[in-house]
């Protein structure tokens, strides 16, 4: 897989983020749509008798077992670094050791220039895709290979 590499005088910032599932918002999203599921589920039944509570109760499931995957999602911790053009790429990883040492790593490199190359493998690296859709800046849904700019979809 290849990689980037970006000279040390172009860095201008290296930060930490931290990303969590919002838990009250997963909670009241399945609240609303187990109460539109009962809803048109109740006339469901009453048409359709036993299939129609059947399958009331197996979108019930459904809508327990996304609940269930939300809210058992890991936090996510970031790495971003800001180059001194307009570029930002973010390592993100489930262990916050991994996150917090690649910062120390960089931040002590960029301190001293002349100490040899570090090469350090993250072993917990989440991969995915961007998405923005908030402000001005929004750009829907995007993706990235690791390499190259970002492509919207």
């Amino acid at each position: 897989m290849a990689g980037e590499a970006y000279p040390l005088r172009n860095i201008s910032h290296v930060g930490q983020r931290k990303l969590t599932v919002d838990r009250r918002a997963a909670w009241k999203q399945f609240i609303v749509r187990s109460l539109v599921c009962l809803f048109f589920g109740s006339f469901l039944a009453a048409g359709a008798g036993t299939v129609g509570v059947l399958i009331m109760f197996a979108l019930e499931a459904l809508l327990i077992w996304r609940l269930v995957t939300t809210l058992g999602k890991p936090d996510l911790f970031g790495l971003v670094l800001n180059t001194s053009g307009t570029q930002r790429d973010a390592v993100w990883s489930t262990d916050n050791g991994e996150i917090h040492y690649l910062v120390g790593e960089i931040t002590k490199a960029i301190g001293h220039p002349d100490i040899a190359q570090v090469i350090y493998n993250v072993q917990h690296a989440v991969q995915g895709d961007l998405i923005n859709q908030y402000g001005a800046g929004s750009i829907g849904k995007a993706t990235h290979s690791g390499s190259g700019n970002i492509t919207a979809s």
